[in-house]
Parts: C-alpha cells; structure tokens; sequence
C-alpha cells in the first residue's frame, strides 16, 4: 500500500481550511450540474482527496487483523477525511434550503456565479498544473470538453431496472460526484435513475437503498484507486482531460437554457434532463428578463472566488499537490 507524501494536519487552523472546503463541497454537491470533484480541484484538494479514498484496499487488511488502529488511521489519512465529511454534512444540513431557494428565485445569477467560477477553474487548472502545453496533452484536453458537453447536452436514456439498475446507477453517480465538471445527480437524471432513487430513500425501500450504497462503495473504490494511479503516472494528461470536462461543463452552466426534454419528480413537478445554451437576447424574447447584467456581476464574483481560492490553496499547509514535483509529468 503506497503511502503519499502529505502535509499534517497538525494546526486548528489547517483543519478548519480543510472543512471549509468540504462546507463548499457540499454546498456544490447540492446543486444538479455542479460536481463537489470540481471545488476540491479549484482548492487544491484533488490529489488528496483522490489517494485517501484509494487507500482503502486490501492492504488494510493485515493492519485490521493485527489491531493496528493508529496505522490504519495514517494510511487513510483519517483526519483529513474526517473534517472534510464534516464540512460536507454541515453543507447538506444546513445550506440544502438556502441552495434550493437561490435556485427557485434567482437561478440566473446562481448559475452565472458557477460558470464564473468553473471557467475560472479550468484556466487555473491549465496554467498552474501544465506549463507549455504540449500537443497530446491539447488532444486530451478536447477529449475531456467532448465527453462532458455531450453528457451535457445529451437526452434522458433506457437503463437496467431492478437492483442492477440501482447497483449501475450508484457506481455511475458516485465516479460523476468526484470527476470535476460531472455532477452525480445529473447523471441519474440522465439515465432514468432520479425519481426512482428519491423514491426508495423516501419509501423507506431499505433493499434498493442498500443496493444502491453498494454500488457507490464499489465505484467510490475502484474508480479512486484509477484515478489516483493516472494521477501518479500520467498528471499532465489527466489534469489536461480535467480541464477538459471543466470546459466541457459550461455548456451545461450557460446561465440561459432552453428546456428540451422533462420528467416529472416524485412531488409531481417537472425537472429537465435535456436543455440547450441559447444566448440572453434569445432568453429574454422567449422567457423575459435575461437579467445579464446581474449575471455578468455573479460570473465575474464567481472567477475572484477561484483566484483567491487558488492563492489560499498554494499559501495553506493543508492542501497538498501529490507528485507535483515535476517527477510524473505523464508524457
């Protein structure tokens, strides 16, 4: 079991940086389109986020049989994870009725400050992590902008039924939760799978609830451990297909969106699984008032809230940029 080089956690002060990063998590996670992976990247987290869920392998075994709680505690680097779950729950707990109600009254603004913010992110993201670009590293990149605005842009489709559709659907969300730019929640309303997981969690069906955590343990794992080893072994290419499904993204973030296809949800509304960007002259003829001014403020609060979460990120002993060093630069 490979042990990453990482700062400790040792002040008050870098254990609260790391929960105010899960708070924003959570936050982010709340919001359909928005993927929790995308602010642990813009904060410098990524990397460590990514080798903590890894390490649960069975490496973990022999230190389990033998009792060795401490060294099963530093392999999983159990503090971090700890004050970011924390921030994550406080998020859900607390900010769920705050998020929802931004969206229900100001959904314009809401989704002009997450396209500031992701643009921003994926600008960061190129400059800080691949200087001087090399060629392959362009291909990947558009390969990342490719695959995430057609999962964008893409119609609700047929899946499985049953518990292997809930053992798919929770392996899907959860690897969609931790890739920047991919939200979880998007992708059960992609395949089918929303109303019918929000069914079972609210009709107490403990079966497919179970079912359901089942596969998000095994995608959290397996996934994370490929993530993390193409991390290692080829950065540069990865970070490029990141900013890619970043880029990618925005399409699905253009504040001004025009319905294509619905479903209706458990209360009995209709929620869009298919929209297409169309700019705020047409929004405005269509739907009323764009509201591009105020949008424009919110992107632009949006890009200073990544720039000075990148410069917090680079001056806070808590985060941590595995195998930065120039070492793995994949290609």
């Amino acid at each position: 079991m490979t042990t990453h080089h990482r700062p400790e956690l040792s002040s008050w002060g870098a254990r609260l940086g790391v929960y105010l990063r899960g708070l924003a998590m959570g936050a982010a996670d709340i919001v359909p389109g928005v993927s929790g992976g995308t602010v642990a990247l813009i904060t410098g987290i990524y990397d460590r986020l990514v080798a903590a869920i890894a390490a649960f392998d069975l490496g973990l075994l022999p230190l389990l049989r033998q009792g060795r709680w401490r060294d099963i505690w530093v392999a999983i680097d159990g503090l971090f994870l700890v004050c970011l779950l924390m921030g994550i729950a406080t998020a859900v707990v607390t900010l769920a009725n705050v998020i929802h109600g931004l969206m229900a009254y100001y959904p314009l603004p809401l989704w002009s400050f997450f396209f500031g913010l992701v643009l921003a992110s994926a600008v960061v993201l190129r400059a800080g992590e691949c200087p001087g670009t090399r060629a392959v590293e362009w291909v990947w990149l558009l390969v990342g902008v490719v695959v995430a605005a057609l999962i964008g842009l893409s119609p609700q489709v047929a899946f499985f039924e049953g518990s292997l559709g809930f053992l798919l659907a929770g392996s899907l969300a959860i690897c969609a939760m931790i890739l920047p730019g991919i939200s979880g929640s998007f992708i059960l309303l992609l395949i089918g799978m929303y109303a019918p997981v929000i069914g079972a969690l609210t009709g107490m069906q403990f079966d497919l609830i179970a079912v359901f955590a089942v596969g998000c343990v095994l995608g959290l794992l397996l996934f994370s451990r490929l993530l993390n080893w193409v991390l290692n072994t080829v950065r540069r290419i990865t970070m490029a297909t990141l900013s890619g499904f970043l880029l990618g993204s925005l399409v699905t973030l253009w504040p001004w969106q025009q319905v294509v296809t619905t479903v209706v949800d458990r209360h009995g509304d209709e929620r869009p699984v298919q929209t297409v960007p169309i700019s705020p002259i047409t929004y405005a003829m269509e739907q009323g008032d764009s509201q591009w001014l105020l949008c424009g403020v919110m992107a632009l609060v949006g890009i200073a809230v990544v720039l000075l979460s990148h410069r917090f990120a680079n001056t806070d002993p808590s985060q941590t940029r595995a195998n930065q060093s120039g070492t793995n630069n994949g290609g």
